[in-house]
């Protein structure tokens, strides 16, 4: 079981739908938190909002990571602290959405470095006083998308795709250090990230309703998933349905894609 009374939680995307949650339940759990995003605006509401005199908020730190220099940066504003995390929330992530061919490179390059690039190198930078220590936790929010591929989000897909191998290769390489790892696959869920860009749509594609879940529900199911060391995390009913016909009834997939895609154009 990870312990996580006192114990120091960097969550990265603090900012957005499920980092604020995080905030949140994982201080409810006794959890410090240090908290990072691109908004030095939101967070500032956000420590207000969360903030108390037990110093739960251990630090607010502003930083861009869609490139080596803003993860850096981020690691060295903790070490300025004094501060070392005992759990890593590799939260941060966008997403961008259309037919391979019509997203711009520059775009879904990005999309690679943040939802990717950034949580591997994250943990490069912070593993090694983990393993010093004989002790740490990471986690990675990956996605259902990590586990079955569908038009229009062919770029998620690979760097979902890519944490998800990603965390199961260092579960098997820190095992013997006490380092735990899980990786969370969330479906479609009321964030931020369903206003993401699209390209080659003429307008916005509605998701229906009974297909969005409700953020504080999935964290909850993380926290939970954290304490009792899973490395695979499905926080929500789809996901668990979805993993369960990938694994046993791969051949039903594509037809559930073709459904999914009717019933978005229809809630249009």
């Amino acid at each position: 079981m990870t312990n996580l009374n006192r114990a120091v939680v960097l969550i990265t995307g603090a900012t957005g739908g499920f980092g604020r949650q995080m905030t949140s339940q994982f201080m409810a759990a006794g959890a410090r938190v240090i908290l990072t995003d691109l908004d030095s605006g939101g967070l500032a509401t956000l420590k207000a909002e969360f903030d108390t005199s037990s110093n739960e908020i251990l630090a607010c730190i502003t930083t861009d990571l869609s490139g080596m220099e803003g993860c850096q940066a981020l690691f060295d504003a903790v070490q300025a602290e004094k501060l070392q995390p005992d759990i890593l929330i590799n939260n941060a992530g966008i997403a961008v959405s259309g037919r391979f061919d019509n997203v711009p490179r520059d775009r879904w390059e990005s999309l690679m470095q943040i939802d990717l690039l950034a949580p591997m190198r994250l943990c490069d930078f912070f593993l090694p006083q983990m393993i010093e220590r004989g002790s740490g936790h990471i986690v990675n929010i990956s996605s259902v998308a990590g586990w079955t591929g569908a038009a229009g989000i062919a770029a998620y897909c690979a760097a979902k795709f890519g944490l998800r191998g990603f965390s199961e290769s260092l579960a098997a390489e820190l095992e013997e250090f006490n380092i735990k790892v899980s990786a969370v696959y969330p479906y479609f869920s009321k964030t931020p990230i369903l206003d993401s860009e699209r390209y080659g749509f003429e307008e916005r594609m509605a998701i229906p309703d009974d297909m969005v879940t409700d953020p504080a529900d999935v964290v909850a199911a993380i926290v939970k998933g954290v304490k009792r060391n899973r490395l695979h995390i499905f926080p929500d009913k789809m996901a668990r349905r979805i993993h369960y016909i990938k694994r046993y009834m791969p051949w039903v997939i594509p037809i559930l894609n073709r459904r999914m895609q009717e019933r978005i154009v229809q809630a249009e």
